[in-house]
């Protein structure tokens, strides 16, 4: 263990921290890798016109018109504002919802809070849902799926893709030129 890891006490102690901090919070929110959704509650007398909600590219404004605003600030990153909507559903106890979900532009980042002057949550602990290989990009699924072919072809003792290749161009290079002798050669 290096010297500036935390003890199981320290991480506890910070973990327990940062539970405190985001309980105290007047909203609750939860994140997925490319979304981020908010949500507190309102009287439930209270109509989409009795509420402000402005979201913008990088800034986002929540509350009951003519009161302090609930969540009011700068967001970390950009969002989409085409893809962001905010709905006012009822709850069980008689009040309402106010839900707000914003579309990550970078959909590869987690968010440490959700405007910059809210308390931070270490974004190393977040534990991802799985995902389907359908959910990833052209490039990025290529990518992985030849890494798990790879990773494959290594457990039953089997060239990798690359090195497959590189056998393939010395065998066709070996048929143009069979006056030479490889017998010796050794690739790597």
């Amino acid at each position: 263990m290096a010297d500036n890891d935390p003890t199981p006490e320290q991480e506890a102690a910070a973990r327990a921290q940062e539970a405190q901090e985001q309980a105290a919070l007047p909203y609750k929110w939860n994140q997925t890798i490319g979304e981020l959704d908010i949500s507190f509650n309102v009287p439930g007398n209270l109509k989409g016109r009795d509420l402000v909600v402005e979201i913008k590219k990088q800034k986002l404004k929540a509350g009951v018109k003519g009161q302090e605003p609930i969540i009011d600030g700068d967001l970390p990153h950009a969002i989409s504002t085409e893809e962001s909507t905010w709905t006012l559903t009822p709850a069980p106890d008689g009040t309402k919802t106010l839900e707000i979900h914003l579309d990550k532009i970078n959909k590869m980042e987690w968010w440490a809070h959700v405007v910059t002057t809210a308390p931070k949550i270490d974004v190393t602990k977040i534990q991802p849902e799985n995902s389907k290989l359908s959910d990833l990009d052209g490039e990025t699924r290529g990518m992985v799926e030849k890494m798990m072919y790879d990773q494959r072809q290594k457990e039953m003792g089997l060239p990798s893709s690359d090195e497959q290749k590189k056998a393939d161009i010395l065998k066709k290079f070996q048929s143009q030129h069979p006056e030479l002798d490889f017998s010796n050669a050794k690739v790597t």
